[in-house]
């Protein structure tokens, strides 16, 4: 199969966007929580969102240029189910999953090694996903019903914390997420889930292999790459960004 590697030019900046007060959060969230105002920009919270390369973005394909140098992508790890229990956290934005190990992805162009240290998943309106899709990226202008972005830092940190000291701290895998056929793989997260519907619940779970919530390797070999920044406050610019074009395939039900 012949791969295709891609960086990206002339790139459209998406925002959308609330503050309140010192904090931030989603238009979409208004509906759970009144109080979440519409004012303008997330640069009122953090500085850094008004810089010059923010995330997410449009991937207008038109302006795409191939990069044969950046080579496929290795993944250690994503296939051990390992024994530490992830972490789950529901914390008003999303629902976060914080790793106890460190699968590690390198190649694909990347400086160095990158590991895996949680993942998160970005939704639109409960409910109204067809009127209010909530990928964050988006392909000319289209977007999917969910995102799911694993956040790596370099290895020879300890933390995020100290990754954000670095230009290039964070890489970041994104996989859209379409609704399509059932996908067994879900089946125990989403379960899971089901128990941390509330801002600050968390709990404990059984870990899974990273490989079987992603699509095949095989259909890794093509994807979009850009230098951005942390899509929520503090807007941190020194992100690799991946952005896979063959997207997670999960029922109706399931996305809903």
């Amino acid at each position: 199969m012949e791969l295709l590697f891609l960086a990206l030019v002339s790139l459209h900046i998406l925002k959308t966007e609330a503050v309140v007060g010192g904090h931030w959060c989603y238009r979409s969230q208004k509906c759970e929580e009144p109080q979440c105002k519409d004012p303008p920009q997330w640069h009122q919270v953090s500085a850094a969102c008004r810089g010059d390369r923010q995330s997410p973005v449009n991937i207008r394909t038109r302006h795409v240029l191939r990069d044969r140098s950046l080579g496929p992508l290795t993944f250690e790890g994503y296939e051990a189910k390992g024994s530490a229990r992830w972490h789950l956290e529901n914390n008003g934005h999303t629902v976060k999953v914080t790793l106890n190990t460190s699968p590690k992805v390198g190649g694909g162009g990347l400086a160095r090694k990158y590991k895996a240290v949680e993942f998160h998943l970005h939704w639109g309106v409960p409910g109204e996903l067809s009127n209010s899709p909530g990928s964050e990226h988006s392909i000319d202008g289209e977007k999917y019903p969910m995102e799911l972005h694993l956040v790596h830092i370099r290895e020879d940190v300890s933390d995020v914390a100290e990754a954000k000291k670095t230009p290039d701290g964070l890489a970041v895998l994104a996989f859209f997420v379409k609704a399509d056929e059932e996908n067994q793989n879900y089946a125990t997260l989403l379960s899971e889930l089901q128990n941390i519907k509330y801002k600050g619940k968390t709990l404990v779970a059984e870990p899974l292999p990273l490989s079987s919530l992603l699509p095949p390797e095989e259909d890794l070999g093509r994807y979009y790459r850009y230098e951005g920044s942390l899509t929520t406050p503090d807007c941190y610019e020194g992100v690799i960004w991946t952005v896979f074009e063959k997207p997670i395939e999960l029922s109706q039900p399931q996305v809903s």
